[in-house]
């Protein structure tokens, strides 16, 4: 016992006294109940370390995960490991579980489900970034080459999945392409203007990285570096084009983490027989994903979200 308190010493006292002169002289002389003195009794072992207070953390609690809430959330996961936390939450949900998302994320880190924590780096200190107040205020693009274990066409080498996302709303358009240049920028951009627009919203900004398929910002010969095929299309629709800072791709974040979800979702499991095939798997995926439910959107899907706004506005 690294130390000895006060009410140690005095609960020794008693007990030694209870022991020699009887428990009803140690109750009149402490003013202490028979049960109290009887407690400490059967607890000391002669030591004085003996009488120390023990936690009385509950070893129980009336709210905690039964087993049958566990073995759902065991089996659920075991079948769906590619999921994230919301999406199974969502998921269990529609199986009568009933817990908050925090209490989920707390039962499956103590039953070791889940990724598992990696080794402590050092923490990225982002910077105050504008938040959109309206859907089309902003939209974020970028490309996505396809795994090559995905593409059984052997005809192409490469199939390539273009990506828009608002940023206010998280709703995406997605389409297939089999090239990666100006052009194709260009018409994804043109048909992705055309399907936002049936949605209601009017893209006012593009943000893009500075890659070939949308720039020649970083061309070496100056004579070359004049506007891209992608950059004339937006001006002449009057939509401003934002170029984020080189080499910082989480300033496009929305996007690369929507296709890092892709990935998981569609690339990881997914075979295409040929083009064709991608375009309608592709387009069957864009349909699902906008109708998951997101934290961001406090766990409303962006179909939901958008509609939503469009009541209050």
């Amino acid at each position: 016992m690294d130390k000895i308190t006060q009410d140690m010493k005095y609960r020794y006292s008693l007990v030694r006294y209870a022991l020699s002169q009887g428990v009803c002289k140690a109750s009149r002389k402490y003013n202490k109940g028979r049960s109290y003195i009887y407690f400490w009794i059967k607890r000391f072992d002669g030591e004085i370390s003996s009488l120390a207070s023990k936690s009385r953390r509950p070893k129980h609690h009336p709210m905690q995960h039964s087993w049958d809430e566990i073995e759902l959330i065991r089996r659920y996961w075991s079948h769906n490991r590619d999921l994230g936390l919301f999406e199974l939450w969502f998921k269990l949900r529609n199986q009568g579980y009933t817990r908050h998302y925090v209490s989920l994320y707390r039962v499956m880190r103590r039953e070791g489900l889940g990724r598992q924590r990696t080794a402590n780096k050092t923490k990225y200190k982002p910077k105050p970034y504008e938040q959109m107040r309206y859907a089309g205020q902003r939209v974020q693009v970028d490309v996505k080459i396809v795994p090559g274990e995905c593409v059984l066409d052997k005809g192409w080498k490469h199939y390539y999945q273009y990506t828009a996302i608002d940023e206010f709303s998280r709703l995406r358009y997605l389409e297939a392409f089999q090239t990666a240049d100006t052009f194709s920028s260009a018409v994804f951009i043109e048909h992705a203007s055309a399907w936002f627009a049936r949605k209601g919203i009017r893209i006012e900004c593009v943000q893009t990285d500075n890659g070939f398929e949308f720039t020649k910002r970083f061309i070496k010969t100056k004579q070359d570096r004049n506007p891209s095929l992608f950059e004339i299309f937006l001006e002449q629709k009057g939509i401003k084009h934002k170029l984020i800072k080189p080499y910082t791709p989480r300033h496009n974040g929305k996007v690369e983490r929507s296709h890092k979800e892709d990935q998981k979702r569609l690339y990881n499991h997914a075979r295409f027989y040929s083009f064709e095939d991608f375009k309608q798997q592709l387009r069957r995926h864009n349909q699902r994903t906008n109708h998951i439910p997101m934290r961001p959107l406090k766990f409303l899907s962006p179909v939901q979200f958008l509609n939503q706004t469009v009541q209050y506005v």
